[in-house]
């Protein structure tokens, strides 16, 4: 596989990433409507990269959209034609100094690294100046890839829609600041971060279709379970600095929001909203009532 197929490819994960990490009978999904008396807006939880297979969305998110006069997404949707932003990716994923991967990984790791990349015809020593976090989203990209999962997400659909409807849009973070949080994982523990990813792609299929029944019913136990918590006990560096963190950071946004004449409709990676740290649980420690949507 050609390196210039696989980096647009990795450009596409990146979005994934940055949400990730069986379903039961629920009859919502992941919608909320998040009330302070008689003002609301909506709260949905998304998966970035969605098979054609899962359209179309529940149609909690079609009522939700329709109620609001403005989309909230964590970030501005970069298009695949953004070279400026692909080059800015590339330069904060690439090692400045001395460092390379074959430094910051043991010969042990590295080498397993290696085995992964060979059969998709990838040497590991094309990418040795890039950092971890970097890797690591290749290999989503190469497993999106083969699991013919790499479809359109809930935050591009609505982001086309609400263009298209010329409906405002608001940000709770650059590109940037998310390419930042990527370039930077695994920074001091590089064997441990790669060791565990290497394990999470081995039933990558499996783990992402399951991920995807959680969230399209709703099932935060089940998606905490498969998404945030393992984030949690494996790597909590990487759990205060994509979960904890900025659910804290959008929360005074969100409130922000409150007291206004538009209706708000916030979208943000569905493993945001699981947890005792999400956002669902910031708001009703805020005193925010919560109700979870079904039709």
């Amino acid at each position: 596989m050609k390196l210039t197929t696989l980096f647009k490819a990795s450009f596409a994960a990146l979005l994934l990433t940055t949400a990730l990490a069986s379903a039961s009978a629920v009859a919502e999904t992941s919608v909320w409507k998040v009330s302070k008396g008689d003002d609301y807006l909506y709260i949905g939880g998304t998966v970035h990269l969605l098979p054609e297979s899962a359209f179309p969305l529940p149609g909690e998110f079609g009522k939700a959209y329709a109620d609001t006069d403005t989309l909230v997404l964590e970030a501005k949707i970069p298009a695949a034609t953004d070279t400026e932003l692909q080059a800015a990716m590339l330069k904060a994923m690439s090692y400045n100094d001395n460092r390379s991967l074959s430094k910051v990984l043991s010969p042990e790791v590295y080498k397993q690294v290696s085995d992964y990349f060979a059969p998709y015809g990838v040497q590991l020593q094309q990418l040795d100046g890039y950092k971890p976090g970097f890797i690591m989203i290749q290999m989503l990209a190469l497993e999106i890839m083969k699991a013919q999962m790499d479809g359109e997400g809930v935050d591009s659909h609505f982001d086309k829609l609400a263009q298209s409807d010329g409906k405002s849009q608001l940000y709770l973070e650059t590109a940037e600041s998310q390419i930042n949080l990527l370039a930077n994982m695994g920074e001091g523990y590089e064997d441990a971060f790669m060791k565990m990813n290497l394990e999470q792609v081995s039933d990558f299929k499996q783990y992402f279709s399951a991920m995807i029944d959680a969230w399209r019913v709703g099932d935060m136990v089940e998606l905490n379970k498969l998404a945030v918590e393992p984030a949690r006990q494996m790597d909590p560096k990487l759990y205060q600095a994509l979960y904890v963190k900025r659910n804290q950071n959008w929360l005074p946004q969100i409130e922000k929001m409150f007291g206004n004449n538009n209706k708000e409709l916030v979208l943000v990676g569905g493993g945001h909203l699981a947890g005792e740290h999400s956002v669902l649980a910031l708001l009703q420690q805020a005193g925010y009532k919560l109700e979870q949507l079904s039709l």
